[in-house]
């Protein structure tokens, strides 16, 4: 079996499949749900990079107008997500490699001292992490990755809210559209879920130990092992990484 058999993902549903169950609740702002549910696709890569977004067809898929639709992509061009060419059309953006990098630097500053509070901290309950844990494991066993992802970002997001910290991680999720999409790219990659949960139990045994030092040694390996991967990931989705 050659290597690309095994790690293939799931191939990449078509574009106007990935739009045919967006809603949109009329009591709550509306360019905040398109750009949601728009963000939430092409982070989970159900709107692979070099996709093209519609705003007429989109506006038609969400039962909006054009006007939500444009400013929606206009948040996501900010973040570096999408790449609108004028009188053309509104592509995804590849995986840029140097905002990997800068969204990966960002996260390990953060949560080394996060991890670090956290280890020091009296009286401190874990459940939530334990929780989130179990979570991912009955995700893996359905092999459910875009569930497991989320439930890896809402770990990382409850403990800088454990830490006193919740503001941070809205500034991170922001600068990591493309780090994000390049995990994704990863899970499915056999024994990469599994990892990250060992990951995740090493970081959670440091901090029931109350070791601020081996719970940060636990952090930089569990955030290392994407990165640690770029060339494979490279050398198998050639059309969707840039440097």
């Amino acid at each position: 079996m050659s290597r690309t058999d095994q790690t293939a993902p799931e191939p990449f549903m078509r574009v106007e499949d990935a739009f045919s169950d967006v809603r949109v609740d009329r009591k709550r702002p509306t360019v905040a749900q398109v750009y949601e549910q728009l963000r939430a696709r092409i982070i989970a890569l159900a709107v692979p990079p070099g996709a093209t977004l519609s705003r007429a067809d989109l506006a038609v898929r969400f039962g909006v107008s054009q006007q939500p639709v444009r400013e929606a992509i206009l948040r996501l061009e900010e973040e570096g997500l999408v790449e609108t060419y004028p009188q053309s059309a509104t592509k995804v953006a590849k995986i840029d490699l140097q905002s990997v990098r800068e969204a990966q630097f960002l996260r390990i500053s953060v949560e080394l001292e996060v991890v670090r509070k956290l280890a020091l901290a009296d009286g401190l309950d874990l459940f939530p992490i334990e929780s989130l844990i179990l979570q991912q494991e009955r995700f893996l066993q359905r092999e459910d990755f875009s569930a497991f992802a989320e439930a890896d970002r809402e770990m990382h997001r409850k403990m800088q809210d454990m830490a006193g910290v919740p503001g941070l991680w809205s500034l991170i999720r922001s600068r990591s559209g493309h780090l994000d999409r390049l995990r994704h790219l990863h899970l499915p990659t056999p024994g990469k879920a599994q990892s990250v949960i060992v990951g995740h139990r090493g970081i959670l045994t440091a901090l029931e130990r109350r070791d601020p030092d081996a719970a940060q040694a636990a952090l930089r390996r569990h955030l290392s092992g994407t990165l640690a991967s770029v060339e494979d990931l490279r050398d198998r989705f050639p059309d969707h990484i840039t440097d």
